[in-house]
This record gives structure tokens, C-alpha cells and sequence, in this order.
């Protein structure tokens, strides 16, 4: 919204800036001022203005090429293929699928009558009228032709243009030179016959002319670009489902408690919404009043509901089930977890894959490959050929430079990608690049962390052992209120307990934290150490009296928390971690798949192994510090293998990034996401297998695209060229070649849209 100054506007001063709320009239919008009061014009009074959330320009980019970047839609410079919005929306309309379906349908209805008269000519001409002449039908043939070639055909001429101009020669620069080569040849065999040689010349003094050959050619090229267009756009099919999960209005609540349905683009944060049962949560935000049952399933994957209640968060786009809530909006727009899974999910399908590097290589050869290919083809038939040569030597290099189009070589691997991506993140699972999916196949050893990854990450205080001479509750209230502000993950475990025993907690200061160890501070001028035994033993505080019982605590698979108050043992508390009950399950298929697990942890051998021993891992690493586990991974990589590291916490975070393949849990922090190639929205194993599958399938279906565009460029170009004529008497017409080039095509992204029914 513009809150400039204008000669209308009744707002004088500099206060009209935006940020400040504005008012203005029903009846003249050009009034609008930064207080309440009546329009100068008409009396009526004036209404607040509501201000959209910005919006971000959309850019276009192309499938093959995704670091072409442009602001407005077009043809790829590099390759010439239309260029794709990369800010999918739920209702777009594909624009350059209407712009080629008209050129198409028209070149259809023209080259259709040229085709027929031209076969019929060659083949049967007693059936057409003895009325008509040689010469007659070629005029006709030339004035059907010619709208199809220069109209229909002009975006590939320009494509070709621009190809050969800025040297990034393909697939149009073959069709332009093969479609205009036909053509002109034709042309100049219409008008001037007589500079033919008299063989190529017929009694009437004629030579044959191909403008059926360049009209049915651009009709096909178009069929094919209309289908692949039709294809590609089912590629996206991904991000569609997403958006159109998001609902598109919301029951905003003013300060007087009204309520009015306002369209989700005029949410803000700090809004209150109602969202009644059987409505789609609208934005990202927290329950403040009332209690329902919640359908997440759209980004965990899981079909049982949680239930909600006050200071509960909610995510925008899932399904609330039978209660009336209250929320206040927190984010908004593009800050959502379904924009920013969105988002994600496009700038993974637009990535490159390593495998892609072949293709481009290949490509980047073989378009002027294919071009000496047909002049040596042409010269050949033209030196050496039957009569008429000339004839039989633009045929043979026509179909040469059409049917060896490298377009389904370019296709082969992107198009995998897209679908492979979005079948992904319909399974909440979301894969930051393509780079990602392909290393994934190639990995062979997998590192899982054990808090919040193999185990719940809600640990619970089991056991509390007072030592001689404290009180429970005192000990209880010193421990928590230092726990209270610290981050690991066993800190929330015993605050918890504190808070449902009724235990008011105090101000700490001096805190301190002593990594992998524990930490310290004061409280109420009383000095208190939580952590291991090898902290406190560091303070000169003896721990021999309970390490017995702490052991015991440990081989049954808890963690163990020492607590010296004064400088004197206090307590010993134990603490268990749940382990997930997919977790079995899906190590158990990862190692079916051939998988190495290992498992780290910052508890001591006896915790970490009793935890291992349930879930049947052989290899464990205890009593890792934060800075330590990247070292793992480093070692395990210096042994030759590739390694996935799954892992939910920010001392997680340089692991996942040292592993070939970060794999973060979705219920872990936003760092180790970040720092993550693949994100398990649920935070559960049993995504892991999934996108194991999934990497493995996908990639299968990239070298399955590739071969088969290999194969069909490297055996059409000699069929084309003539080799099977001396043998057989077959010689390929250009229009086969441009039927054949066109499906090729057409069969890759087939072959990519599998991805989309394959069993994961």
C-alpha cells in the first residue's frame, strides 16, 4: 500500500509512513489519514485500512537449467525450453501450454489437408481430379505450408536463433535448421526449377517439393511440446496438493470480540482466529482458548489426532476435528511451516543432480556432433546417392537433424528429481537438494544419535535417591531452578518432575554450563553442581558412596544425574528416555537394506549399551562430547564409508553437516535442521527407510531416462543418416524422425511420473 503524500490526500504531514495504521473513505479511497474522524469530502466516517501482507515478485527459471533465473516467463537461453515459475501456485494456469496448444491445433488443421494431397500425389495420383496439375498442388501445399512453418513454427526459429547467436546450441537449433533447410529447399524448387539438374526435374520441367515434410514436422515437434508441457506440469502435482491444503479464509476476532471472515493474505501476527470443527487451521500459532482434537497428518505422515488445548501450538493447513478453538496467529504468509516446506520442496526440484554433470557433458557435444552428422550425411547421398542425389541427400539430413533432438537427454534427470522430491514431501519427508537424494543412495553406514532420535527425547525422572542429612524437597527446588535454565535434554525431565510435585522454583546466578559434563551456579546464596560423577569428583566431591547404585541405574538403560549442593553429594536422580516404538522396526529394515548402524551417545558405556542391546545395534559410541560427534563421522568416512547422520539436537548440528547425508529429526531444533540434507517431519526412523527407498528408486529411474535417451540418440542418427538403405532399401522420412523425436520425450517424463505410484 502506498502512503505517499498526493495532492488528494488529507494526511499534511510526514506521519503518514508505513507502520502507523491509516484511515480512509468508503466512498473516496484517496483520502487517508493517520487518525480516526470524517471523510473532508463527504462527512462519512472513516474506516481503518487493512494492509495485505507483501508479496514476493515471482521468479522463472528453467528445468534444466535451474541457475537461469529471469523476471518474467520466456524460453531458456541455454536450451530453449519455456521457462517455469518457481513460486508454484495452487490454481496457475500454464500459459505456455495454451501458447503452443493454438500454434498446434492450427498447424494440425493446415498440414492435415498438405499431407494427404502429397501422399495421395505420390502414390496414387489417378485418384485426384484430371483437372488438377503438378503445379497446382504444389502452389497449394506452398500456401498451407507456409502459415504452419513461419507462424506456427516461428518460436522454434527464434529459439534456434538465439541458440546458434549465443552458442548454446540444441534441440531447436536442430529443428530450425531441419524444418528451414525442407522448407527453403522446397521454396526455391517452386519458383525456380530450372536451376536443378535435369534429372531432378520432371517432364513438366518440375522438382519435388517438401513442404508437406516441413509442415507435418512442426505439427509433431508442437505435439510433442504440448504433451511434454501437459507432463511436466503433473510434476508440480506435489506442491499443488500443498497449497491447496492451506484454507483460503479466516475467522479474525477484534478487540470488541466481532467476528468477520477475512481472506488469509490480511492475517497478521498477533491476530485472534476461531477456527471451528471441521476447519483447516489457518496460519502457524497457539491455542489461547478451548480444546479439540487435531488431524496432522498433512506434515507428520501419522493418522492418529492430538489432542489440543491452551499454550498448545498449531500448524497452519491441518484439520481441526471436533472443538472450537481460539489461536493467535504467529506466522504468517511465507514464515509457515507449509510455505517453508513448500519453498523447500521447489528449491529441491529445481537443484542439480551430480548424475546431471553426464548429461550436460554428452549434450554439450552432441548437438554439433548431430549437425556434421547430417552434412556429411547430406554430401554422402548427394555424391554417391541414386538419382535423384540432391533430393535423397535433404531428406537423409533433415532427418538426421530431427530425430536427434537431445531434449530427452536433458529431461532425463530434473524431471526424476521433481517428482522424486514432491513424492517426498507428501510423505514428510523433505529433501533440501538433489545432491541429497543421490548421495543417499550410496550410503552404507548410518550413525543415529540416541536422545530424540533412537529415543523419545521426553525423559521422564524415574528414581531420586537422597543422600543422609538433605530434604527431598529442598534438594528437589535447588536442582530444578538450575536445570531450569539450562539446554539438555534431561534439564526439562527434572523441572517437570519439580512442577508436578508442586515445587516453586528460584532465581539462579553465576550459572555456568561445563560441556558434556553438567553445570553450576547459585540459588539463594547456596552453591549448587548438577552433571556426572567425573564433574563432581573434579570439585573434590565424592560420589564413591552411590556409584553401585548409579551403575545399576545405568545397565538398565537410564541416565544418571549426580547433584552436590554446598560442595557436599546431595541426591542422585534417574532419568529414562522411552525408546520410540518405531524404532525397532525401522533399524531392523535398514539393516535388511545392508546398512552399518552405529549408534552415538553422550551417556556412559553402561546407558548406552543397554539402550543398543534392546534395539540389537552392535556398534556403539558412549560418552561423546557435543564436539566430538563430527569426529566419529570423520573417522568412520576416512574408513571408505559413506555415512547418514540422524540426529535432532543443536550439538547434533556439525555432525550433520560433516556426514555425506544429514538427516534431521522434524521434532528437533531448527539448528540441526538447517544443518540437515533431509528432514523427517515426524522426527521418526521409519522415514529414513522411506527416503532410502525413495533415493534408490529415484535413481533407478534416472539411469533408466538416461539409457534410453542414449540409446534412442546413438542408434537414431545412423538410421536417419541412411545406413540401412543399402542393406534394405530404407530410408527414414522425416516425419518418422519427427514422431520419434517428439515421443522420446514424452516416454522420459512417462517414465519419471512412475516415481509417483512406486511402492515406498
Amino acid at each position: 500500500m502506498n502512503h505517499e503524500k498526493e495532492e488528494n490526500s488529507y494526511c499534511e504531514d510526514d506521519s503518514c509512513v508505513i507502520g502507523h495504521e491509516f484511515y480512509t473513505c468508503p466512498m473516496h479511497p484517496e483520502i487517508h489519514q493517520h487518525q480516526p474522524g470524517s471523510c473532508p469530502k463527504c462527512g462519512m466516517a472513516l474506516e481503518k485500512e487493512v494492509e495485505a501482507l507483501p508479496t514476493i515478485s515471482t521468479k522463472y527459471t528453467c528445468p534444466m537449467h535451474p541457475e537461469i533465473m529471469e523476471d518474467k516467463p520466456g524460453s531458456c537461453p541455454k536450451c530453449g525450453m519455456a521457462l517455469e515459475a518457481i513460486t508454484v501456485e495452487a490454481d496457475d494456469g500454464n500459459e505456455e501450454l495454451n501458447y503452443i496448444k493454438k500454434r498446434f491445433w492450427v498447424s494440425v488443421i493446415l498440414s492435415i489437408p498438405v499431407f494427404l494431397i502429397a501422399m495421395v500425389n505420390d502414390l496414387a495420383p489417378s485418384l485426384l481430379l484430371g483437372s488438377i496439375s503438378t503445379r497446382e498442388i504444389q502452389w497449394f501445399e506452398f500456401i498451407l505450408a507456409t502459415p504452419v512453418v513461419l507462424w506456427a513454427g516461428w518460436p522454434f526459429f527464434l529459439r534456434g536463433y538465439q541458440s546458434i547467436k549465443t552458442w548454446n546450441l540444441n534441440m531447436f537449433t536442430l529443428i530450425a535448421i531441419g524444418v528451414g533447410a525442407a522448407y527453403f529447399y522446397s521454396l526455391v524448387a517452386l519458383f525456380f526449377p530450372e536451376i536443378f539438374p535435369a534429372l531432378m526435374q520432371t517432364k513438366e520441367g518440375l522438382v519435388q517439393v517438401y513442404f508437406e515434410t516441413s509442415s507435418v514436422i512442426i505439427a509433431l515437434v508442437l505435439l510433442g511440446q504440448v504433451l511434454e508441457l501437459r507432463a511436466r506440469s503433473k510434476t508440480n502435482t506435489a506442491i499443488k496438493t500443498l497449497l491447496n491444503l492451506a484454507p483460503k479464509q479466516a475467522h479474525r476476532i477484534d478487540d470488541k470480540g466481532d467476528e468477520e471472515d477475512v481472506s488469509l493474505e490480511l492475517v497478521h501476527a498477533g491476530d485472534k482466529l476461531r477456527i471451528k470443527p471441521g476447519e483447516k487451521i489457518p496460519v502457524d500459532g497457539v491455542v489461547i482458548e478451548g480444546l479439540s482434537n487435531i488431524d496432522e497428518s498433512m506434515i507428520t505422515g501419522e493418522p492418529l489426532v492430538v489432542s489440543k488445548s491452551k499454550g498448545d501450538k498449531l500448524i497452519g493447513a491441518t484439520q481441526n476435528k471436533n472443538g472450537t478453538l481460539i489461536m493467535e496467529a504467529q506466522k504468517v504468509g511465507n514464515d509457515t511451516m507449509l510455505a517453508q516446506i513448500v519453498q523447500m520442496v521447489s528449491q529441491a526440484q529445481r537443484s542439480r543432480a551430480p548424475i546431471q554433470k553426464l548429461a550436460d557433458t554428452v549434450s554439450g557435444y552432441f548437438v554439433p556432433a548431430v549437425v556434421l552428422s547430417a552434412i556429411f550425411a547430406f554430401f554422402i547421398w548427394w555424391f554417391y546417392g541414386p538419382e535423384p542425389s540432391l533430393a535423397y541427400a535433404v531428406v537423409s539430413a533433415v532427418a538426421v537433424l530431427i530425430i536427434a533432438c537431445p531434449c530427452a537427454l536433458g529431461l532425463a534427470t530434473p524431471i526424476s528429481i521433481m517428482v522424486g522430491t514432491g513424492r517426498a514431501a507428501l510423505m514428510g519427508i523433505l529433501i533440501k537438494d538433489a545432491k541429497t537424494l543421490e548421495a543417499m543412495e550410496k550410503v552404507n553406514t548410518i550413525v543415529v544419535d540416541k536422545t530424540g532420535t533412537l529415543t523419545e527425547g521426553k525423559p521422564k525422572v524415574t528414581s531420586v535417591f537422597i543422600a543422609e542429612g538433605f530434604d527431598e524437597k529442598d534438594v528437589l527446588r535447588l536442582a530444578a531452578s538450575l536445570e531450569r535454565v539450562s539446554e539438555h535434554p534431561l534439564a526439562e525431565a527434572v523441572v517437570e518432575y519439580a512442577k508436578q510435585k508442586d515445587i516453586a522454583l528460584g532465581n539462579v546466578e553465576n550459572f555456568d554450563s561445563i560441556t558434556g559434563r553438567g553445570i553450576k551456579g547459585e540459588i539463594e546464596n547456596r552453591s549448587v553442581i548438577l552433571g556426572s560423577d567425573k564433574l563432581l569428583n573434579g570439585f573434590d566431591i565424592s560420589t564413591e558412596k552411590v556409584m553401585k547404585t548409579a551403575q545399576n541405574l545405568r545397565n538398565d538403560g537410564k541416565g544418571v544425574i549426580f547433584v552436590a549442593i554446598d560442595s557436599k553429594f546431595s541426591a542422585l536422580l534417574g532419568i529414562e528416555d522411552p525408546i520410540k516404538a518405531t524404532s525397532t522396526h525401522a533399524l531392523d529394515e535398514l539393516k535388511a537394506y545392508g546398512m552399518e548402524i552405529v549408534m552415538l551417545s553422550g551417556d556412559n558405556e553402561a546407558t548406552a549399551n543397554a539402550v543398543a542391546k534392546e534395539l540389537k545395534i552392535n556398534t556403539v559410541v558412549a560418552n561423546v562430547m557435543p564436539a566430538d560427534k563430527a569426529k566419529v563421522i570423520k573417522q568412520l568416512q576416512k574408513e571408505g564409508k559413506i555415512v547418514a547422520m540422524a540426529g535432532d539436537g543443536i550439538n547434533d548440528a556439525p555432525a550433520l553437516a560433516q556426514a555425506d547425508v544429514g538427516i534431521a529429526m522434524g521434532t528437533g531444533t531448527d539448528v540441526a535442521i538447517e544443518s540437515a540434507g533431509i528432514t523427517l517431519i515426524k522426527g521418526d526412523l521409519i522415514g529414513l527407510v522411506k527416503v532410502l527407498k525413495l533415493s534408490r528408486a529415484t535413481m533407478k529411474n534416472i539411469r533408466q531416462n538416461l539409457f534410453f535417451a542414449f540409446v534412442y540418440n546413438s542408434a537414431g542418427v545412423p538410421i536417419a543418416a541412411g545406413i540401412l538403405y543399402p542393406f534394405f532399401g530404407i530410408l527414414l522420412s522425416p516425419i518418422i524422425a519427427a514422431t520419434a523425436m517428439s515421443f522420446s520425450s514424452v516416454s522420459v517424463i512417462a517414465n519419471a511420473l512412475r516415481l509417483k505410484n512406486s511402492k515406498i
